[in-house]
């Protein structure tokens, strides 16, 4: 639609799209998609604590989907800030991971006993902007000023893309909120990939957009009961795949080239799930060889095993957050943390003499895997 600056804005149509069709490939894709989701949640059954796999893989999800809106935080800077140690990463990069960790929890809870409404979406993303850069930029309300996507520093007439003039946001964002509140035959998964290409094309906030829409995805599987747990998260997938994800998000608006979008996003939940599902069974594993670590080097006792159990929920320490976790003397952390340091469970990172740190480098490494900037 032509606007009074001398720019077209796109104004979508409302979903679900008149002509949707799902070919054979693309049914083949979301049964491997569907299979892949469940087992990934059935994985979780035979972790040794899955709430401290989710909870460390949320914070993996809040660093890359930061990563993608040029957040320079790394996952080490994220455990010191927790560990109440002075970050390696500047505070204000740390801070948006970490509203991004609050949003997710806040939009979990809230899914309990609340539908997934606009109300919760604007809630959702006072939480993930207030206090930090774009926090002037309305946290929790609806755009009223027009914005577009395109080049540091370039003019809407040179935009790649210019979403809905903002009196027509209110709207569109109460007929998404019908769609997704809707008891339609759109399968989960599909209705997810719509959703999220919506809500990037009304592109309805002036700040965060691109997380409220990654964040959607499992808010929406989450709502549906397809995920007992939040753990599917596309961040990695696209990040990787940044370039089509953008092509293919404008082949929709343009082209209306719905297919090429739902392969592409049903191949990003296979990829996603599967990796999630290894990193899984790394972490059993790991903690299996570590119990027969302590015991080839006859490092015995229930303290041994506790703080193995730490280590999983805080994966950098000092010898007084030792002391306290397992309720033990200084002498005896000391002992005990030095033995995880002798035989490569804990390595010490600061290179201090006092103030020590230690991080369970084996943990945080399969963790990390693609957050490094």
């Amino acid at each position: 639609m032509r606007q009074e600056g001398g720019y077209d804005a796109f104004i979508p149509h409302p979903l679900p799209p008149e002509d949707l069709f799902l070919d054979e490939g693309l049914l083949y894709l979301l049964s491997k998609a569907n299979s892949a989701l469940a087992r990934l949640d059935g994985v979780t059954q035979v972790l040794p604590n899955p709430d401290l796999f989710v909870a460390m893989y949320i914070r993996k999800e809040a660093l890359l989907s930061s990563q993608i809106e040029g957040t320079q935080a790394s996952l080490q800077g994220i455990l010191e800030f927790e560990a109440h140690i002075r970050p390696r990463d500047d505070i204000n990069e740390i801070q948006e991971v970490l509203n991004y960790i609050k949003a997710l929890h806040h939009g979990i809870e809230k899914l309990d006993f609340s539908p997934l409404s606009l109300d919760l979406m604007n809630e959702i993303h006072r939480f993930l902007i207030q206090g930090i850069r774009g926090s002037h930029t309305l946290p929790g309300r609806l755009r009223h000023v027009q914005n577009w996507i395109g080049l540091p520093g370039g003019t809407i007439q040179d935009a790649v893309f210019v979403p809905p003039p903002p009196e027509q946001v209110p709207g569109l964002m109460q007929d998404l909120e019908r769609f997704i509140q809707s008891s339609d035959k759109t399968p989960t998964l599909i209705k997810a990939a719509l959703i999220h290409a919506q809500l990037e094309t009304i592109h309805p906030y002036l700040d965060g957009n691109g997380r409220m829409g990654r964040l959607m995805i499992t808010f929406y599987l989450c709502s549906r009961g397809v995920l007992a747990r939040p753990l599917l998260y596309l961040s990695y997938y696209l990040k990787k795949n940044r370039e089509e994800y953008y092509i293919l998000l404008n082949g929709i608006r343009y082209e209306g080239n719905w297919e090429a979008w739902f392969e592409f996003f049903l191949r990003g939940v296979i990829s996603v799930s599967n990796n999630s599902i290894e990193t899984a069974k790394r972490i059993i594993q790991l903690k299996e060889t570590l119990i027969e670590k302590l015991l080839e080097n006859n490092i015995g006792g229930v303290y041994a095993v506790k703080l193995i159990d730490t280590l999983f929920d805080r994966p950098i320490i000092t010898i007084g957050q030792a002391m306290e976790e397992l309720r033990i003397s200084r002498q005896a952390a000391t002992k005990l943390v030095g033995r995880f340091e002798s035989i490569g469970i804990l390595e010490e990172i600061t290179g201090k003499e006092r103030y020590k740190q230690y991080m369970f480098v084996d943990y945080v490494r399969i963790i990390e895997e693609g957050t490094r900037i």
